[in-house]
């Protein structure tokens, strides 16, 4: 897997995360200062909380500029052309489950690098991807999208399965995390597509 398009898509998934995490502070009215934070939280939370539970400092973003611009340059974006960038929600969202499994993937490698065990490699994956999310979330008051229907984490879990399987047969490395990201990828898209979602053990009044 090229370094190049790994980094083209480390960037696209950085920028939807942050759109992302600054229309929701736009929705609660949140003034350009909580815009900011917000994006930056959302692009960047995942990671940061890795690299502090696996003493990986200074924190990635503090080490790669390319980030903060990007994160930054997507704030400012959607305050300047929020109502344009609407209309390429579908976009926004692809990239988002492309991002999806781009950061589950260096959660994981980071892990493996660590000699941790396989399940500890996928719980960094997972947090990688889906805790800027729930980060943002709780600073807006709401129910965290990972704890609620919708096959988020669990799309995380199966590609990081997957991935040590492909592993463990000796397939080529680039070749097994192009099938983890694609795979992470394709279940989110067709989870929101289909509308499926994990079963609820309670009783709706």
């Amino acid at each position: 897997m090229p370094t190049n398009f790994l980094f083209i898509i480390d960037v696209l998934g950085t920028f939807s995360f942050a759109v992302s995490g600054a229309f929701l502070a736009m929705q609660k009215k949140l003034d350009p200062f909580g815009v900011l934070v917000l994006s930056f939280v959302t692009a960047i939370g995942g990671g940061t909380l890795r690299d502090i539970l696996i003493g990986n400092l200074p924190v990635g973003w503090l080490r790669n500029e390319t980030a903060t611009i990007v994160i930054f340059s997507a704030a400012i974006a959607t305050m300047i052309f929020g109502r344009f960038l609407k209309q390429f929600t579908t976009t926004l969202f692809l990239f988002d489950a492309l991002g999806l499994g781009l950061f589950t993937i260096i959660g994981i490698e980071l892990g493996i690098e660590k000699n941790f065990s396989t399940g500890i490699c996928i719980a960094l994956g997972t947090i990688t991807a889906c805790f800027g999310g729930v980060i943002r979330d709780v600073l807006l008051n709401d129910v965290p999208l990972l704890f609620r229907k919708e096959i988020y984490a669990m799309a995380c879990i199966a590609g990081g399965l997957i991935y040590f399987i492909l592993r463990k047969i000796n397939l080529d490395e680039n070749i097994s995390k192009t099938i983890c990201i694609l795979l992470i990828f394709a279940i989110r898209v067709i989870a929101v597509r289909y509308k499926i979602s994990l079963p609820q053990f309670y009783t709706h009044k």
